[in-house]
């Protein structure tokens, strides 16, 4: 990456070279040195939920089945033959004991191990030519899951999951453990956005200066109780960890009160009440946050919000899971995910999907005012006065660094990191920062999997 070392200090102090955005030797960094080594989100537990089921996810340009084995176990394979490299599994989803190489039929159980070989003596002499024992699909480097979040990492020698997480892990509750059977999901729903990966999850991140604007549309015909957009300045922005988010601030009240605001019924209150830390029950009912958008460095996002449903003042709460999946430097698939507690009333799951569809789905309202911004500013980001350009990224800061408002304390905001009310872009700059650490660093060296071979042999 040309001037990597000034590029790097400039996102550091908040002054954003404008062609980080669309920029394909930036893009190959990410891939070598960000995806090669952070925890990247590939399934929800819930989408294999039976023994054989699996899913097809990608990392980067790695293809994963994530499957469900005849034990229960859950592992992620690359989705490689051994023999010749064909793709061993090509459907998106479904339910297998075993997955067979539509090649040269070399078969594989759904845990990876292989099991058929045809003409294994002919073709090898048995185990003497090709070692078939002990020969499994190629696992991904690092596997862990939390709360039913799946994730992978290419690096051998990552953090555990949780040390990854950090304190980011407080606020995933609201999204994930709303009960003791925890959340289900429907989908993906997926679509394809010319735009970067790195505008939707700042965006998510942190971004509430841009909905007095750019969604006002949405508040004029009455899809959101809200009065007013502009009450996003009222809510705070909280960084934590590995990631960080926005809320709103709600009406005076009592945790009770304040949850049935947004749509919660009294069954799925007392839930949460048995599952949240006194101090995630103090976020809501004492300081009067309610948890909105977040991400999850590098690119996971998750949406908490509540709209009319229906021609009256109520309002129903969604949470929406989504991921920015790099395609290249100016394209990126968006995958969406509807989130919702498994213990939920059955017409509350009804009515949440609609509210979902109608904001954040392919079509949704909010989704088409913010993909208009996205492609706008990665197409701009493609010219040759892009490369010269420094974008201001520094609200919330005076020119010698002091931030213009102080952070609150732990008597006004119980979570953990570091929350500050109104308008900022102390998440935006917090996520570029982690970004820009991991293009500082080298990437990750694994060692060549060597396949029908034994240490000794390999290392000859």
């Amino acid at each position: 990456m040309r001037d990597a070392a000034d590029v790097l200090a400039n996102v550091r102090r908040g002054m954003l070279p404008a062609h980080i955005y669309n920029d394909a030797e930036v893009f190959e960094a990410e891939k070598e040195r960000l995806f090669s080594r952070s925890w990247t989100f590939v399934a929800h537990e819930s989408e294999i939920p039976h023994v054989g089921d699996y899913v097809v996810r990608r990392v980067m340009d790695n293809s994963f089945i994530v499957s469900r084995d005849q034990a229960g176990e859950i592992h992620a394979m690359f989705n490689m033959c051994l023999h010749r490299g064909m793709q061993v599994c090509r459907a998106e989803q479904g339910n297998a004991s075993h997955f067979r190489c539509p090649y040269h039929g070399w078969s594989y159980r759904n845990d990876g191990r292989i099991v058929g070989l045809p003409f294994h003596q002919e073709a090898y002499g048995g185990e003497a030519g090709f070692a078939r024992k002990g020969q499994r699909l190629v696992p991904a480097p690092s596997l862990a899951s939390h709360n039913g979040l799946i994730f992978v990492s290419m690096d051998p020698d990552a953090p555990p999951l949780l040390e990854f997480l950090g304190d980011f892990a407080f606020y995933l509750d609201y999204y994930t453990k709303q009960s003791p059977s925890g959340v289900e999901v429907l989908g993906p729903q997926r679509w394809r956005v010319h735009a970067n990966w790195k505008i939707g999850a700042e965006n998510f991140a942190g971004d509430m200066y841009h909905t007095p604007q750019t969604h006002t549309s949405v508040v004029e015909i009455g899809l959101f109780r809200e009065p007013k957009a502009e009450k996003r300045k009222d809510g705070c922005t909280y960084w934590a960890g590995r990631g960080g988010g926005t809320t709103y601030k709600l009406p005076p009240g009592d945790l009770d009160e304040r949850l049935r605001y947004v749509g919660y019924p009294d069954e799925m209150i007392e839930r949460m009440k048995g599952q949240w830390s006194q101090e995630q029950l103090d976020v809501i009912g004492r300081d009067g946050f309610m948890i909105s958008a977040a991400s999850v460095f590098p690119n996971l996002s998750l949406v908490h919000n509540w709209p009319k449903v229906a021609d009256t003042d109520e309002v129903l709460p969604f949470i929406s899971l989504r991921q920015w999946q790099p395609i290249s430097a100016d394209e990126t698939e968006v995958l969406s995910w509807f989130v919702v507690d498994k213990e939920a009333p059955e017409e509350f799951k009804k009515l949440s999907y609609k509210a979902y569809l109608m904001c954040f789905g392919s079509s949704g309202m909010f989704e088409q005012d913010d993909v208009e911004n996205w492609v706008s500013l990665t197409n701009t980001a493609a010219g040759t006065m892009a490369r010269n350009l420094l974008l201001n990224g520094r609200m919330g800061l005076l020119q010698d660094d002091t931030p213009v408002v102080e952070p609150l304390t732990p008597e006004q905001f119980a979570g953990p990191g570091v929350a500050r009310v109104g308008y900022g872009e102390y998440n935006q700059r917090a996520l570029l920062n982690e970004w820009a650490d991991h293009l500082e660093q080298d990437p990750p060296k694994t060692a060549p999997t060597v396949v029908g071979m034994s240490g000794a042999e390999a290392c000859s």
